[in-house]
């Protein structure tokens, strides 16, 4: 027994790992620095921070620039362009007023360089006996003598908060070049929506909903907007929701006949009834 005590004491000296040097690098670290010197580190900390903070950008700022270099190498190629870039023309319902046709994404992003983009959940993803959960990509296939080619669709809804509001739809074999498409054909389809205060029970005379009752349709959705008063909130589908936070309406009732699982169409019934205050003169 002692010489298995000894033999283990023995093993343990040996196995002792003698303390490493310490170096003048972690001696400066120890050791505590004085005023002249703690000044000096502060210091260039300060230029290593402004030097990363340069380098850094956010996503955001990147595409910020980006449009603002596409912008400035924009060469118009419609009158409506030439127009904008000389600066006759300053206000998006000056477009309007005069039923001009839009043609360039452009025109949009100079007009209103604050817009707001936002994608619809038209897809679903796949579970167990169709209870997927909804997402922004529909995806199809086409059968091919090759095999399957699978292709994506996006709705996007683009909007100003100021009454004016468009949908676009947009299809690729990639999620991004869709996107792309869907936000651009959403500019291209911009809507002026007329506000109000038509609710009965509201007589506050502002901009929270719409003046009058209006219906729109398209293929079997059916969706008629009713004005509400001021609080009720967005008492409409979920999708449609978007579109009239973008529009800048905050208080509206809603009736949905017809197919309106189908959120494409009923997306497109929407804009159809809020393109409808425009056209009624009352």
């Amino acid at each position: 027994m002692v010489k298995r005590e000894e033999k283990e004491s023995r093993k343990k000296e040996e196995n002792r790992i003698a303390p490493e040097p310490i170096d003048e690098v972690k001696l400066k670290l120890i050791t505590p620095l004085k005023k002249e010197e703690k000044e000096e580190v502060e210091e260039e900390l300060k230029e290593v921070v402004e030097v990363v903070e340069e380098r850094i950008k956010t996503k955001e700022e990147r595409m910020q620039e980006e449009k603002h270099q596409k912008l400035a190498s924009w060469k118009p190629k419609t009158r409506l362009g030439l127009l904008i870039q000389e600066g006759k023309i300053k206000n998006i319902d000056e477009i309007f007023d005069k039923e001009e046709i839009i043609l360039e994404e452009q025109v949009i992003d100079i007009l209103i360089p604050d817009l707001q983009v936002d994608l619809l959940s038209i897809g679903q993803a796949k579970g167990k006996f169709g209870g997927g959960k909804r997402r922004v990509w529909k995806q199809t296939q086409k059968k091919t003598a090759e095999g399957n080619v699978p292709s994506f669709g996006c709705m996007a809804v683009v909007g100003d908060g100021q009454g004016h509001v468009g949908i676009g739809l947009g299809k690729s074999r990639e999620t991004l070049p869709a996107k792309e498409k869907a936000i651009r054909q959403a500019k291209l389809n911009l809507i002026r929506v007329k506000r109000g205060c038509g609710s009965f029970d509201c007589s506050c005379n502002e901009t929270h909903s719409i003046p009058f009752k209006v219906q729109g349709k398209t293929a079997s959705a059916v969706i008629t907007l009713i004005p509400a008063a001021k609080g009720t909130g967005l008492v409409i589908e979920d999708e449609c929701k978007k579109i009239m936070r973008l529009a800048g309406i905050k208080d509206i009732y809603s009736r949905t006949f017809g197919q309106t699982r189908s959120k494409i169409n009923l997306a497109k019934a929407c804009i159809k009834a809020l393109e409808e205050t425009s056209k009624i003169k009352q």
